[in-house]
């Protein structure tokens, strides 16, 4: 028997492999998003000491447990959408299509469905 050099399984369809690349901007945006949940979570154990005082009596520690509250929320929001950016820019995921493009009329169906076709 020879070999098989044709059929429909003759070879692989895919495309020579992309060679990995060091890419300066997704480092950066590793380290801010590795910046942003540091950020959070100093954010988080500050509110929770300063909830801890602030039940203790002191009056002031109720204004910095809201603004490290905030804070938390925001630098957690912030590293969210810095993690979407870069899965985007890795090409794990893709834009959502635009809403407002129109889309191509189908073809019209034929009168009488398939078997009227033939």
């Amino acid at each position: 028997m020879g070999t098989q050099s044709g059929g429909a399984r003759a070879g692989s369809r895919r495309g020579p492999r992309r060679k990995a690349t060091f890419r300066p901007a997704l480092l950066l945006l590793a380290l801010a998003i590795t910046a942003c949940v540091v950020a959070w979570g100093y954010l988080v154990y500050a509110a929770i000491d300063f909830g801890s005082q602030a039940r203790g009596g002191d009056q002031t520690a109720w204004w910095f447990l809201a603004v490290a509250s905030v804070g938390a929320v925001a630098c957690l929001f912030v590293g969210l959408m810095l993690v979407a950016l870069l899965l985007r820019r890795l090409g794990i995921t893709r834009a959502p299509e635009p809403q407002g493009a129109p889309e191509e009329p189908e073809a019209p169906r034929p009168i009488g469905g398939r078997r009227a076709a033939r």
